[in-house]
């Protein structure tokens, strides 16, 4: 009997690293995995919906801070198995930067937002998300500081 493949199942996320100024917009999370640790706005892609549809959404609902989805900068995917305690998760991450003055609101699972300086920014963001802002801050765009 041939051996049946196994597929592991995979979720899809979106993340957004939001610059405002030399500052980066980053949510206290209000729930598990990671509760009461600050992270990027971000969440799961939902059904019929581009991970940058997703990015734009998660980031209105999470801080209310509204961008087009077309000014999102595609920085890339992360896809560690264990980048996410819950399962394995696939992460699209974008960029974008929005005025000074900008306010933004806890919405949605956020129990807190805050505009941190980069030079502030905690060694311990929830998932892989240090590593997605380093990651951000590397590339040549236009957007960051």
């Amino acid at each position: 009997m041939p051996e049946i493949e196994k597929f592991e199942a995979l979720r899809y996320t979106a993340d957004v690293v939001c610059f405002r100024g030399d500052a980066v917009l980053l949510i206290e999370r209000g729930w598990p995995p990671y509760q009461g640790m600050f992270a990027l706005p971000g969440g799961h892609v939902d059904a019929g919906e581009t991970s940058r549809d997703a990015a734009a959404r998660e980031l209105l609902e999470e801080t209310g801070v509204r961008v087009e989805a077309a000014d999102l900068v595609f920085v890339g995917l992360y896809d560690a198995p264990e980048r996410d305690p819950r399962g394995r998760y696939i992460g699209a991450a974008y960029a974008v930067r929005v005025p000074e003055g900008t306010e933004a609101l806890a919405g949605d699972d956020a129990a807190s937002v805050q505009w941190v300086p980069l030079a502030d920014l905690p060694a311990d963001l929830a998932f892989d998300h240090r590593l997605i802002v380093a990651d951000t801050r590397a590339l040549p765009l236009t957007i960051r500081p």
